[in-house]
C-alpha cells in the first residue's frame, strides 16, 4: 500500500503489475474499500496490466472529509493520483458508485480516458425521493454507525443465494461495510446525492466502453445497463449469471474473463 496527499488528506493506493503495463484504475462502491478489486486486480497484475486500485477519501485507509463529497471531487482525486504516478492516460472503471465516479471522470478529464468499465451503476441524475433517501441515510450512519445498515444490505450488495452459498465471499463484504468510517460514508452520500446527468456524457465517449452488470442486481439491474448501452453504440455490454450487484466478487472468474477479453481485443496501449 502506497500514499500521496491531496488538499491536505492522505489518499491510499494500491499500484500492482509491471510498471510498463497498460495503467487500469479500479474505483469501488460504497461502502467499500479497494481490496473489493482484489480478485480483478490480481488476474490483470498477473496477464501483464498494472493495477491501480484507490481508496476513496473517507473510505478505507484514506482520511475522511467529513460534510459532502462531491463525485466530481472523487474524480479529481484520481486524476491527482495519475499524475503522482506519472500517468497521462489509463483504463479508469468502476462499480456502483465508483461507476459513477467513473463516469464523472470522463465528463472532467475525457483527454485521460483509454477505456471505461462501468460495473452495476447507472447514468441519470438522483431523483428527488433518491437525494432525500441519501440524506436521511447520511445521517442514520452517522448516528448509528454501519453494523446495522450492512446487515440489510447484504443480501442486495450480493445475490441471496450467494449470501448462502458463498459465506466467505458474504463475510468479506460485510466485513467492508462494517469498518467504513461513518463519516466518510455519510460524506459520499450526501455528494452522491447531488451527481449530475451522465447520460450526455456517456452519449459523447469515443473511447472503448465496456458495461458489466450482473443478472440479478436489485439496485442497478439488467435494464439500466442497457439503457447505457443504447446511449454507447459501440459499446460492449456484458451480464453476469449468478451475481448480484457485485459481480467481480460474486463471481470473480467469468467477470475477470470478460475484462481481460475486453482489454486484450478493445485496448490500445497509448501512444
Amino acid at each position: 500500500m502506497s500514499h500521496f496527499s491531496r488538499g491536505g488528506c492522505a489518499l491510499h493506493y494500491d499500484d500492482r503489475g509491471p510498471s510498463d503495463g497498460l495503467p487500469v484504475v479500479l474505483v469501488h462502491g460504497h461502502p467499500f474499500n479497494r481490496t473489493l478489486w482484489a480478485p480483478s486486480a490480481e488476474a490483470l497484475a498477473a496477464d501483464g496490466y498494472r493495477v491501480i486500485t484507490p481508496d476513496l477519501r473517507g473510505y478505507g485507509d484514506s482520511d475522511v472529509t467529513p460534510g459532502k463529497v462531491l463525485l466530481s471531487g472523487f474524480a479529481d482525486d484520481i486524476a491527482a493520483l495519475l499524475d503522482h504516478l506519472g500517468l497521462g492516460r489509463a483504463v479508469v472503471g468502476g462499480v456502483s458508485m465508483g461507476g459513477q465516479i467513473t463516469m464523472e471522470f470522463q465528463r472532467r478529464h475525457p483527454h485521460r480516458v483509454l477505456a471505461l468499465v462501468l460495473s452495476d451503476t447507472s447514468a441519470p441524475a438522483e431523483t428527488d425521493e433518491g437525494k432525500a433517501f441519501r440524506n436521511a441515510l447520511a445521517d442514520r450512519l452517522r448516528a448509528e454507525g454501519m453494523d446495522g445498515y450492512a446487515a440489510e444490505v447484504i443480501d442486495k450488495m450480493l445475490a441471496p443465494y450467494n449470501v448462502t452459498e458463498q459465506p466467505e465471499v458474504a463475510e468479506r463484504v460485510l466485513g467492508m461495510m462494517r469498518a467504513t468510517n461513518p463519516e466518510g460514508a455519510a460524506a459520499a452520500l450526501r455528494g452522491r446525492a447531488e451527481r449530475p446527468d451522465y447520460r450526455d456524457t456517456l452519449a459523447a465517449v469515443k473511447a472503448p466502453v465496456l458495461i458489466v452488470v450482473g443478472a440479478d442486481d436489485p439496485y442497478t439491474p439488467v435494464s439500466d445497463a442497457e439503457d447505457m448501452r443504447l446511449l454507447v453504440p459501440h459499446a460492449t455490454l456484458v451480464v453476469i449469471d449468478q451475481a448480484g450487484h457485485l459481480p467481480g466478487v460474486e463471481q470473480p472468474g467469468p467477470f475477470n474473463a470478460v475484462l481481460l477479453d475486453f482489454l486484450r481485443t478493445r485496448v490500445a496501449a497509448p501512444a
